[in-house]
């Protein structure tokens, strides 16, 4: 049931991550500064509600797997969890900050969508490694 739980979890987050990369982040490159700091405010709060829950439980299910058993899975796994995390609120945190208080310039949105690709990459190899593993253990 966990392991199912993590795949579903790591599936949610990789194909969100891949709509954020490719239609969400460019996007903003079509507003005008005005609307871009109005409609970005009403995004964030509505982009936590679903990934705040999805990457909770996909950190809380790595660090029981990892209590678990200590193998390679799991222990990358935990790397790149937290790692995303570190990331996620370190260098994306305050970026959309600075555009919540209207520093909508074209260079902070470019730098977005550049960097929101280790993200994306990550997400999708965590996807991959889930995967795989549900896979060998149902064989």
């Amino acid at each position: 049931m966990i392991e199912i739980t993590r795949l579903l979890l790591d599936f949610g987050l990789c194909i969100l991550i891949w709509m954020v990369q490719l239609i969400v982040y460019p996007s903003f490159l079509f507003f005008s500064d005005n609307n871009l700091f109005t409609w970005h405010k009403t995004y964030t709060k509505a982009i936590a509600l679903i990934v705040m829950p999805l990457m909770l439980g996909q950190l809380s299910i790595v660090i029981y797997q990892v209590f678990l058993i200590q193998n390679t899975y799991t222990l990358t796994s935990i790397v790149l969890v937290i790692f995303l995390w570190g990331i996620t609120l370190l260098k994306f945190a305050p970026m959309h900050q600075q555009i919540s208080e209207g520093k909508t310039h074209l260079q902070l949105q470019k730098k977005l969508v550049q960097m929101n690709w280790i993200r994306t990459i990550i997400w999708t190899i965590l996807f991959v490694m889930s995967s795989a593993s549900f896979i060998l253990k149902s064989l």
